[in-house]
């Protein structure tokens, strides 16, 4: 999976919205302490960056060296790169000892992952029985219906077979992936909870095709309000 990102690794961090605040809070809410964070498969740090806010520390984690170069560099934030598994022994020195965790937060990543595997750390790791596991994905854009009418075939059929099989977890909004862990504190389900990413843009570049040109300007407004809708998967791990 780190491979896909690597040629593009600071257009990715550039491009790559980062994500709204009301969903930092509500992650935070459901976890009693915010001592230590992890962040898994971190990419360019946009996670990281929010949860350091809240968190006293963070672990942040790729397997991309590439990707971690162009993370933001604070204080309470630690970058681990990582092999794509780890042994118990591993995770534990790379990143924390058993029940240290406060929450496991993985954005836009998880379908990449082996998940039987992945759970075991994130039980072996996460503070009992109210660590929490949040992970989330955003779908394709919307802008309005001229723009999204051009662009939605496109991602949707023209660009479908670049993408690897696991994408499809994220064009289902993760409805379909596996998360067994229960719900958090006032919510009766995993989710996926939705919230919502609003970006200014401007108007796209002279190599994007002539149609999708088009309709970005025929309202005459050069920048648009981008929504990027966002799908969150959050359990608690129990006992």
């Amino acid at each position: 999976m780190a491979e896909l990102f690597i040629k593009q690794a600071e257009q990715y961090a550039e491009g790559r919205p980062s994500y709204p605040q009301e969903l930092f809070d509500f992650i935070a809410s459901k976890t009693p302490s915010h001592d230590l964070a992890w962040d898994v498969g971190a990419g360019s740090g946009q996670a990281a960056r929010s949860l350091a806010g809240i968190y006293k520390n963070v672990i942040a984690t790729d397997t991309s060296p590439k990707q971690l170069q162009f993370a933001p560099k604070l204080p309470n934030i630690r970058y681990q790169q990582t092999p794509p598994t780890m042994s118990i022994a591993e995770l534990e020195g790379n990143v924390a000892p058993q029940s240290s965790i406060d929450v496991v937060t993985i954005a836009q990543a998880i379908h990449w992952f082996d998940l039987p595997n992945f759970y075991q750390q994130v039980r072996w790791i996460l503070k009992k029985p109210h660590g929490i596991i949040a992970a989330w994905c955003y779908t394709a854009p919307e802008v309005n219906d001229s723009v999204d009418a051009v662009f939605q075939p496109y991602y949707n059929i023209a660009a479908e077979p670049y993408w690897e099989p696991p994408r499809k977890l994220v064009d289902n909004k993760y409805t379909t992936i596996d998360f067994p862990f229960e719900p958090v504190d006032g919510a009766d389900h995993t989710g996926p909870f939705q919230f919502l990413r609003e970006k200014g843009v401007e108007l796209l570049s002279n190599d994007v095709i002539e149609e999708f040109k088009r309709a970005w300007t025929e309202d005459g407004q050069d920048k648009k309000v981008v929504k990027f809708p966002i799908y969150l998967k959050i359990g608690r791990v129990g006992n």
